[in-house]
């Protein structure tokens, strides 16, 4: 629970770099997240060059705060685990597939676990969603049946934000039904 307690978005961090180890195991953690009839529909990039980054961070909105972040783990949801044959599927915000749907909640598992174990490096992130999918995909060279979930910022903090309000239990809990 201490990783769930400690978790913060993180907008400001260090120069100091993050070594690759590290992100491999915050990725191997992802790897090891649960998805429907085990499809794993996840791939991960991970940005470090600064002229790549300003890129992303152009196409998100120009949200330069981003570019503090040593590290960019761009999270992206292939349906092709759930659809053969998709190659010709093009993916936006707007498709009707059933299946994006679940891959999009299986990736966000897997992205969720990335964020926690982050914590246990004493390392900050922010999950950015703020982009389009033509715009992302162009920067990054993604094929079009492919849904970037989040962009995750991963870093050293530079900041301590407080946390923020949460509803209380009674608010969000419903016994056996609604």
């Amino acid at each position: 629970m201490r990783e769930i307690e400690l978790r913060r978005s993180i907008r400001k961090y260090k120069s100091k770099p993050v070594e690759m180890s590290i992100i491999n195991s915050l990725i191997e953690s992802a790897r090891l997240a649960p998805s429907g009839s085990n499809t794993q529909p996840w791939h991960f990039i991970v940005i470090t060059d600064d002229k790549i980054k300003n890129d992303v961070a152009t196409v998100s909105h120009n949200q330069k705060w981003m570019l503090t972040a040593p590290v960019f783990i761009v999270c992206v949801a292939d349906i092709a685990s759930r659809i053969a044959n998709s190659e010709d599927i093009e993916l936006d915000e707007t498709s009707p597939q059933f299946e994006l749907k679940q891959i999009i909640r299986d990736t966000s598992i897997a992205i969720e676990h990335i964020v926690l174990n982050a914590i246990t490096f004493d390392l900050g992130t922010c999950w950015v969603a703020w982009f389009t999918q033509k715009e992302i995909r162009s920067v990054l060279g993604i094929p079009g049946n492919k849904f970037v979930v989040s962009i995750l910022t991963v870093g050293y903090p530079d900041e301590n934000p407080n946390p923020r309000r949460r509803k209380d239990l009674k608010e969000i809990i419903h016994i056996n039904k609604w």
